[in-house]
């Protein structure tokens, strides 16, 4: 393994320890209640500036114009190894949330820090927020998961790909789990003919949808991160494109996001024949992460916490 991945590892202990990426819930809104976006993003960089760090595209991601958003980076991805093991493990690329706007920290490092330490290969994804779609965000993620194929052997992979996402996140990795593709075979580029099917999908109170079941009584505003139009939020609508080849998905979320989203996607998954964990806590709020205290809301639930050990079981099982 490359001298700088195994310096990431020892970086990535030092950043959870110091809560390095965490911007406290208390200065998330500017004095005139908007959400105070440039203040995260700089937190997310300065935490994550140490890293050895891989761009999805050498060249820069299509369409990305850094004059336009000085404080996003080129799309990029930060491996940690698993564990020195003599059998290849599987690998998990962790999208944080944010609502496509900004970068809740707690979901990205600290998620792939528990699970490195639980024996998987770990990698975050740094995708591109607003004002990039949503459908920029998913060209990220699956390009995300061809690089980790194409790097298989550089990195001694194991044969396993799994997308793990919080609220935005969770929402990307159901979109890419259920529109997959197997790859272009006679491109240039090595990276783009590996395929972006993944084997599983951990959707952490995220894969949210529109159209389901029914808005709040007078809730009539359309929000375009789920789609400009019916055609769009059908698409995004994890649960309505659900199909027989959609990978195993591990689902949790807490009742305060409106239990009714697990309990959709879930339906989906058993009519299509597809395996699946629901896990709806009762406890708990929107933005937990590993609910461990080490997050932005403070928030050290046990209870929750026990999700994380029950995943790394499920992924196991799973052959990772």
């Amino acid at each position: 393994m490359q001298e700088q991945y195994l310096k990431n590892v020892e970086l990535l202990e030092q950043a959870v320890r110091t809560d390095a990426a965490i911007f406290p819930i208390a200065g998330h809104k500017k004095k005139d209640g908007t959400l105070d976006i440039e203040r995260n993003l700089k937190i997310w960089r300065q935490a994550l500036e140490p890293f050895y760090k891989t761009l999805l595209w050498e060249g820069g991601a299509p369409g990305f114009d850094a004059s336009k958003t000085p404080l996003q980076e080129d799309p990029y991805l930060v491996f940690f190894p698993a564990p020195e093991s003599e059998t290849p493990k599987g690998t998990i690329l962790v999208a944080h949330g944010g609502g496509f706007s900004w970068r809740t920290g707690s979901e990205g490092i600290n998620v792939a820090y528990y699970f490195h330490k639980a024996g998987f290969n770990t990698a975050v994804l740094a995708y591109r927020l607003e004002p990039y779609t949503r459908f920029d965000a998913i060209a990220d993620m699956k390009r995300a998961i061809r690089i980790l194929k194409n790097r298989k052997e550089e990195w001694r992979l194991g044969d396993r790909f799994a997308a793990m996402g919080f609220s935005a996140g969770g929402m990307l990795a159901g979109n890419c789990a259920t529109h997959p593709d197997d790859g272009d075979p006679v491109s240039e580029d090595p990276v783009e003919r590996c395929s972006s099917r993944m084997d599983a999908v951990v959707a952490g109170y995220g894969a949210m949808s529109e159209v389901s079941f029914p808005k709040p009584f007078m809730s009539n505003i359309e929000n375009p991160k789920m789609g400009r139009s019916g055609r769009e939020r059908m698409y995004l609508a994890v649960e309505k494109n659900i199909s027989y080849d959609t990978p195993p998905m591990f689902i949790w979320q807490t009742l305060s996001d409106d239990g009714r989203h697990g309990m959709c996607l879930a339906k989906a998954l058993q009519d299509a024949g597809i395996p699946y964990e629901l896990h709806i806590f009762q406890p708990g709020v929107h933005g937990l992460a590993m609910a461990d205290g080490h997050n932005d809301l403070g928030m050290d639930i046990p209870h929750i916490t026990h999700w994380g050990e029950l995943c790394s079981e499920w992924l196991r099982d799973l052959g990772f």
